[in-house]
């Protein structure tokens, strides 16, 4: 496995940005002359006064603004709001005109089952064409596998369930995810979300609804789904594809399926040493580049709040503990069961007040509000339009290192 810095922001736009655990920079005070009076400089004067820093050979000059940097500056507040925000056209309609061209979203995802690689082609070249030409959109699709493939047909190929790769083995994991990679890479597709990285709780089975009862998760021993995880990862990176762990900080414990209930959802034992987190860490340490929350609720990281919501899971665990630096998006906040109490401006925000960066609603009809709320709430405070701004970065990072952006 290999260790990825993922969209690291650059020191001139880190807005806000979150520091690695541990802090360590690497050197020792007692050894490395930094508190050392009685040093002397080069010229033998013992000061360096009048020196000109450019003169030092190891002094690293300015580096140069990166392509998405550079477009984050000229962005509007409503389309800063907008990038926040993916959309989802389901099979068989059109993208709302305003989705892109007054809400300025950031991307779409394919919902439900999409069999004709033409219409897919068509919505797709929709997405690119409702979009400034100069910021395309991101596009994804739920392609696990098994039942939980959105693009069939000659859209793309079949491929097993996660549950029969789990224990076919790694091999089988990255030959079925290269092949998810080429077939979202030639429909013009950058974002799986997939792989699943959820443990499966062995004493639920198939009694844990939005997992185990449709074959998603790779196993129930954290080790081995965290094998399958990276490799999973690996094989769609290698065919230019972002990989989605999901759904942090895990799934497989609760019983109900949180698109369709809002009880039943509670994981009382996840906590921040669980070792269920170990195959979210394997895909992480494999270069995962995006990492969608969990609606449900984990009452050892914050009581009564769903981890979508939850600085304890999103800044503190993700980021913080575990080091992720990519895009953390939320699991559907438009249809979801699980946040239909929740006002739809909320759902917005809370997100980005917890640390994550892109709302993803199933519920095209509420782009508007969506961006509406997230453009009100960087305007009543600096420190909220600098949360914006450093999720906006993220996306925009996102975008570059897929070759969307030009430099």
């Amino acid at each position: 496995m290999r260790r990825r810095h993922l969209l690291a922001l650059a020191p001139t736009a880190a807005l806000a940005a979150c520091t690695a655990p541990g802090g360590d920079s690497g050197t020792d005070p007692a050894t490395d002359g930094s508190n050392d009076s009685g040093g002397s400089s080069d010229d033998g004067t013992g000061s360096s006064a009048g020196k000109d820093p450019s003169d030092d050979p190891t002094t690293d000059p300015t580096p140069e603004p990166t392509a998405a940097e550079l477009l984050l500056e000229e962005l509007e507040p409503r389309e800063l709001a907008g990038q926040l925000v993916m959309v989802g056209i389901p099979a068989g309609t059109e993208i709302p005109r305003d989705v892109l061209e007054e809400h300025h979203a950031g991307g779409i995802f394919l919902l439900q089952v999409w069999e004709s690689a033409d219409e897919v082609d068509a919505t797709v070249a929709a997405a690119q064409e409702g979009s400034r030409s100069d910021l395309p959109p991101l596009i994804a699709v739920d392609q696990e596998g098994g039942q939980v493939r959105m693009l069939r047909g000659d859209a793309a190929r079949k491929t097993p369930s996660a549950e029969t790769l789990g224990r076919d083995g790694t091999d089988a994991v990255a030959e079925a995810y290269t092949s998810i990679g080429e077939d979202l890479a030639a429909r013009g597709i950058q974002v799986a979300f997939s792989p699943v990285a959820d443990v499966v709780d062995p004493a639920l089975g198939d009694d844990n609804a939005p997992v185990g009862a449709l074959g998603r998760g790779f196993g129930t021993d954290p080790e081995q789904v965290g094998e399958c995880v990276a490799a999973a990862v690996e094989a769609l990176d290698g065919q230019g594809v972002a990989a989605t762990l999901k759904h942090f900080p895990g799934l497989g414990r609760v019983r109900e399926n949180t698109d369709f209930s809002a009880e039943g959802i509670e994981d009382p034992v996840t906590g921040p040493d669980d070792p269920f987190l170990d195959s979210f860490t394997a895909g992480i340490d494999a270069g995962a580049q995006l990492v969608m929350m969990s609606s449900a609720i984990y009452p050892q990281l914050e009581e009564g709040v769903p981890a979508m919501f939850s600085r304890a899971a999103i800044q503190d665990l993700l980021r913080d503990q575990l080091g992720f630096t990519g895009l953390v998006v939320t699991d559907d906040i438009g249809a979801a069961k699980a946040v239909a109490d929740v006002p739809v401006a909320e759902r917005a925000t809370r997100p980005l007040a917890a640390g994550g960066d892109v709302v993803i609603t199933a519920d095209a009809s509420l782009t508007g509000q969506l961006v509406d709320a997230l453009e009100e709430w960087a305007a009543q405070d600096p420190a909220n339009e600098e949360r914006v701004k450093e999720s906006a970065l993220r996306v925009l990072t996102l975008k570059e290192q897929l070759g969307l952006l030009t430099s």
